[in-house]
């Protein structure tokens, strides 16, 4: 059966008499930690060879000799399959069919909608399909409060939303910055949006951040600096083009709020969260240079970046780079027209 978004957490925290949790989607990093989530609700040690086997791609041919092998320390038993298919339906289906309480947790990433792994998963009373796509937004954010809130730390909002505009789609390395975080305020802190940029300051995102500002302005050599830098920390090309989105979206707020009368202080002070003290004479360049139709325009082929570089075999690095450069040169233009 389909698990729901909220209920998620509770199928993961008490898996009960389930047999099977397929975990599929595009976060790898969400699907491994799922799955280690549901292998500790049954075999809170996952290093004991009695309780847990771990198997790879090629599982298929081992699979039902793993699930009724027998418990010698005693308790339920976890088989846990990674980069899990189609080659697994026969005899997860044929295992199903017999009794057993071992519990089988499959990681799937990049399997299709019309899986027949997933389809036999999905119509499965004693079974869980789980997505697993990237966060976004209020749900990331939660995310990231929840996690935080573990170690009793408070963080207020707007360095909450400036931290998750900085984060990728990857959810292993969100966690990694959230750790980071978490030791650098101490069980019971409190986390201003000074603290956090402090804190992430030597991150990817940073030189993200970087040639977002400086494309927008028009400073070629810096975006090109700034875009190489973030590519080398890891940044990946999806990740450049969600962050490069949500910087135009925000001129594109400001230029509307000009437009309707207010002034370019005034409008950089209603963005929520509001534009960093040290950004801000960037983002006021860029504000004098983009009406709000460009900025839309802007957008629109920064959501066709995304597209492409989510196609099998695309050059994505180079599209980042072009884009970067494409908006870099417009911006230069449109100082030279004013």
């Amino acid at each position: 059966m389909k698990i729901d978004a909220r209920s998620v957490a509770r199928v993961l925290r008490e898996p009960g008499a389930l047999r099977a949790i397929l975990l599929h989607g595009e976060d790898t990093g969400l699907i491994r930690e799922r799955a280690r989530q549901a292998a500790t609700a049954i075999a809170p040690q996952l290093d004991d060879p009695f309780r847990v086997a771990v198997l790879d791609r090629d599982a298929a041919e081992r699979l039902e000799e793993e699930i009724f092998s027998l418990s010698l320390s005693g308790g339920r038993r976890v088989v846990w399959v990674r980069d899990g298919g189609d080659s697994l339906t026969a005899p997860l289906k044929a295992s199903l069919a017999r009794e057993s309480d071992t519990l089988v947790i499959i990681e799937a990433p990049g399997l299709a909608s019309r899986s027949r792994l997933r389809a036999l998963v999905e119509a499965q009373a004693g079974c869980a399909a789980i997505g697993c796509y990237p966060e976004e937004g209020r749900a990331l954010e939660g995310t990231i409060r929840q996690s935080l809130g573990e170690e009793e730390i408070r963080i207020d909002a707007d360095a909450l939303a400036w931290f998750a505009g900085l984060l990728g789609p990857d959810r292993a390395a969100m966690r990694g910055e959230v750790e980071k975080l978490a030791l650098y305020a101490g069980r019971g802190g409190h986390l201003t949006l000074d603290d956090v940029r402090t804190c992430i300051g030597d991150a990817a995102g940073v030189s993200l951040e970087d040639a977002a500002y400086a494309a927008t302005a028009g400073d070629r050599a810096g975006a090109d600096t700034a875009i190489e830098r973030a590519l080398a920390e890891g940044t990946s090309p999806i990740a450049v083009a969600r962050a490069l989105l949500s910087h135009l979206h925000r001129l594109r707020r400001a230029r509307i709020a000009m437009d309707s009368g207010q002034s370019r202080a005034d409008a950089m002070r209603g963005l929520r969260p509001p534009v960093f003290f040290k950004r801000t004479e960037s983002f006021g360049q860029a504000l004098s240079l983009w009406s709000a139709e460009r900025l839309m325009d802007a957008a629109e082929q920064t959501q066709a970046l995304e597209k492409d570089c989510k196609q099998t075999g695309s050059p994505d690095l180079a599209l980042c780079r072009r884009h970067i450069a494409r908006l870099a040169a417009t911006a230069s233009m449109l100082r030279r027209d004013r």
